[in-house]
């Protein structure tokens, strides 16, 4: 459901269905109690898209919808109009080619009217077919230029948002490249052009391949550290709502699995999530770690069992942040 919020009518955003005479979304206006639907205000004809939402500015609408790809993500797209009634634009993808909208699917958008600006925030769904309780949000920040008629979604692992002003603001971290990382078993460092440095660490694998980054500064209190990493297990699918998986008689894995150990204590090992990736596109999943005080900490990185195998994915480099603020 999407609310004007100038003029305060409510519309319901729907799919009709995969059926070969449907695949149309629509924008049905409520009647003035949301009681019940009055009429049609405008059909997107056969685009075979689901998962709609919308953005309003003070100029455009910007409708957000999915393609129909089950637990997998994809090039989720956006349409742009002046008026709900159309005439809308052509679709266009809303982040970085190769990226599937960050391992995402359209699910929400959520408009934060602060004292000071209006941030809208992308509410994406991770899916995770292997592990439905795994399934995750991610919320990213809306970049919009109606002069250039363009939305894009602004990644980044962490930031602050102030929901009284509507400010938002990066926060930045120290990098840790996998090319400076050791490595035991099979692992090593590989040429990568698209990497940092132009090296990735690939092979890991299990409790015997390994990649350790080294002199890592902490502060004794919870922190967030962030992994790059690619992983192209599945390139099988893309936006159409079939597809296979790239090996013949393969099953959808979507994610390999990492084990994470701080400062070699094996008592304590996390589990890394890393969904999959194209090949050459770097993506990042975060996970909260407490590190020592001091700069002598290490982050040793294995692989875990997905359901299929053992491998983890190919590290680029991590990024640790500091403490979250307190709220006191």
């Amino acid at each position: 459901m999407f609310t004007d919020y100038k003029d305060g009518r409510s519309y319901a955003l729907y799919s009709n269905g995969d059926r070969k005479e449907a695949r149309d979304d629509y924008i049905t206006s409520y009647n003035e109690n949301v009681t019940a639907l009055e009429e049609v205000v405008y059909r997107f004809n056969k685009f075979d898209l689901e998962a709609p939402s919308i953005v309003q500015t003070e100029n455009s609408y910007y409708m957000l919808m999915s393609h129909k790809t089950g637990y997998r993500p994809n090039n989720v797209v956006a349409f742009r109009a002046n008026s709900l009634s159309g005439p809308w634009s052509q679709p266009f993808t809303v982040s970085p080619l190769g990226t599937r909208t960050f391992n995402s699917q359209s699910g929400f958008a959520l408009r934060i009217k602060g004292s000071k600006k209006t941030t809208d925030l992308y509410l994406g769904d991770q899916w995770d077919s292997n592990s439905l309780w795994e399934s995750r949000y991610i919320w990213l920040p809306i970049d919009i230029d109606d002069e250039k008629k363009i939305l894009d979604l602004v990644w980044n692992d962490i930031y602050d948002l102030n929901v009284k002003t509507g400010e938002w603001a990066p926060v930045e971290g120290t990098a840790y490249y996998a090319k400076d990382a050791t490595t035991t078993g099979d692992a090593f460092i590989q040429e990568a052009n698209f990497a940092s440095g132009g090296l990735i660490a690939t092979g890991i694998y299990g409790n015997d391949s390994k990649v350790t980054f080294e002199s890592i500064e902490g502060t004794g209190k919870p922190q967030w550290v962030s992994f790059y990493y690619q992983n192209t297990d599945d390139m099988g699918f893309g936006d159409q709502p079939g597809g296979t998986p790239d090996r013949i008689g393969g099953s959808w894995q979507l994610r390999r699995i990492s084990s994470v150990i701080v400062n070699g204590d094996t008592t304590k090992v996390e589990s890394l999530f890393q969904r999959d990736t194209n090949k050459g596109i770097i993506l990042s999943t975060p996970l909260q770690l407490t590190l020592q005080e001091g700069k002598n900490n290490t982050i040793t990185v294995g692989g875990l069992y997905n359901g299929f195998d053992y491998k983890g994915a190919d590290l680029d480099r991590i990024v640790v942040y500091p403490p979250e603020a307190s709220c006191n």
